[in-house]
């Protein structure tokens, strides 16, 4: 019924063979993404620290920069000096900044699933729960 395609796809470049530009694995693909959304919570997790510092969040931020620069091979984040906290911080954005760390530790999560790296989604769901902990008792509170 269908007459099968003789020529070359009008997409491919004539005459350059198909290794002219790299291209990168599902894998790496993968460590590059969870590298990102794991960097990203690093740089909420600092911004929080800033504001209402705690060993809990101290820990996490080092193990958190620890499974970047295993990602990254060895290439270590960069990371926010940490400036002493105002006199009283917003709850609302102190809020805000717990609620942005679980998603992006939730986004991290569903990578490292994907990539099967136990301990970069072990991280990640500690910190979801860290940061749901955080945010559940000021909003049980004001019910």
């Amino acid at each position: 019924m269908y007459e099968p395609i003789r020529t070359k796809s009008v997409h491919t470049m004539a005459g350059a063979p198909s290794s002219d530009f790299p291209h990168r694995s599902r894998e790496e693909e993968l460590d590059i993404q969870l590298a990102g959304h794991l960097a990203a919570l690093l740089a909420v997790t600092d911004e929080i620290r800033a504001l209402a510092p705690s060993a809990d969040l101290d820990a996490g931020s080092e193990r958190l920069a620890e499974q970047v620069t295993r990602l990254r091979g060895g290439s270590a984040p960069v990371r926010a000096p940490a400036i002493p906290a105002a006199p009283a911080p917003r709850t609302t954005h102190l809020v805000a900044l717990h609620r942005r760390a679980h998603a992006l530790a939730g986004r991290a999560l569903v990578v490292a699933a994907s990539r099967a790296d136990t301990a970069a989604a072990i991280l990640s769901a500690e910190r979801m729960d860290a940061h749901a902990l955080a945010v559940e008792p000021r909003e049980l509170a004001t019910r």
